[in-house]
């Protein structure tokens, strides 16, 4: 199996002994440098600064989104959604084992716990189905808010994680969230422009948090946003994302505690550089995808990432399903002889010591696709467009 995941993986990238395929790089051309340069020469490159409205302003744009705030990461993005969405300490907060750590942790920040929830084998989204039966069971309405009747703590939010930038069964999730007074906030870290039913990540829900972390469709270097269309929520996001400083041009006045999330001026000069090539990445992005289908389209012991009904993905990290459990300390390091990075999904957040001791329904599905899920080297530029 391993020499002919080796053979798949060299025709669609035409892998050379010299070089290194690495999981997920950014890609800088003389336009990135020059809105930096710009951003460097007038002298404001920390939290204040034109290229920050402007980034913010053109990503709403992009998103059809009624407002975008920046801020210094994609977890505290979505610190930010739980924050305003009234998330407080010892309220629970419903999310996928199988995701990022940056999920859980944003909401162990506020003094939340993390309460892990299954997800479904095809999206590897929250699965609508499960979390409905599984409420039925565990949790309770009492004015008109969500209990754990076990712990009987407030069952707050459901934090939808978009995995690899695809995009699970959203109606039915919000439909979910509805019948037990769940606030769905969607973690579209991965998925800058997907899209669902036609309406971009991010914009699905109330509040949603977006990454550009290095390796994402575009970088900021280190950044994120918070999106919403709810105007008023979008001016207390930038609020108290901004140290809760009350506009004055001289007094530093702030009216209560709040966080300084504030991206940086400099940042977002390379934000907008990336936004000027975006519709490229998502085109080599998807065009990298339909190689890797192809080249595994008769594969008997594994089977390529595609996306859901209803939805388009960015297909930000392209990966392969082995269809049983398999050692992946086999294959891993020797793709990685041959200098192709590829890497195993995340380890599932329940399985993690800090984590262990979380509410948490049957993880089954979730313990077996972790020995079954392969990421492929899933940069833009190698999907040999321009």
């Amino acid at each position: 199996m391993n020499q002919d995941i080796l053979g798949r993986l060299n025709h669609v990238l035409k892998a050379t002994d010299n070089k290194a395929y690495h999981l997920h790089e950014p890609s800088f051309d003389g336009g990135d440098k020059d809105y930096l340069m710009r951003c460097i020469d007038s002298g404001f490159v920390s939290s204040v600064g034109k290229f920050i409205d402007e980034f913010e302003e053109r990503l709403a744009d992009f998103l059809g989104a009624e407002r975008v705030v920046a801020c210094v990461n994609g977890t505290a993005a979505l610190q930010l959604c739980l924050a305003v969405a009234g998330v407080e300490k010892g309220d629970e907060v419903l999310m996928p084992s199988l995701t990022f750590i940056a999920t859980a942790n944003a909401a162990s920040y506020l003094g939340a716990t993390p309460h892990f929830v299954e997800v479904e084998e095809h999206s590897l989204s929250v699965c609508p189905d499960k979390l409905k039966a599984y409420l039925k069971s565990i949790s309770e309405i009492k004015d008109s808010k969500c209990y754990n009747k076990k712990s009987g703590q407030k069952i707050s939010a459901l934090m939808m994680m978009h995995c690899f930038g695809h995009i699970g069964r959203y109606d039915e999730l919000k439909e979910v969230c509805e019948t037990f007074k769940i606030e769905l906030i969607e973690d579209a870290a991965e998925a800058l422009g997907s899209e669902y039913k036609s309406k971009k990540a991010g914009t699905l829900s109330r509040l949603a948090g977006i990454s550009f972390n290095g390796n994402k469709i575009i970088t900021t270097g280190g950044g994120g946003v918070v999106v919403t269309n709810d105007a008023a929520l979008g001016k207390r996001l930038k609020h108290i994302s901004t140290t809760a400083k009350i506009p004055h041009k001289y007094r530093f006045q702030h009216d209560e505690i709040g966080y300084n999330f504030r991206m940086p001026n400099l940042n977002a000069a390379l934000g907008l550089a990336q936004l000027d090539k975006i519709e490229t990445y998502l085109e080599q992005k998807r065009n990298l995808a339909r190689k890797y289908s192809e080249a595994f389209s008769d594969c008997s012991y594994a089977e390529f990432g595609l996306e859901s009904k209803d939805c388009k993905s960015n297909y930000w990290l392209n990966y392969i399903k082995l269809n049983k459990p398999t050692d992946l300390e086999e294959i891993i390091p020797f793709l990685h002889k041959q200098k192709l990075f590829v890497r195993p999904i995340w380890e599932p957040l329940h399985q993690l010591p800090m984590y262990s001791s979380c509410p948490r329904t049957d993880l089954k599905l979730t313990e077996d696709l972790n020995n079954r899920i392969l990421c492929l080297p899933s940069s833009p530029f190698l999907s040999g467009t321009q």
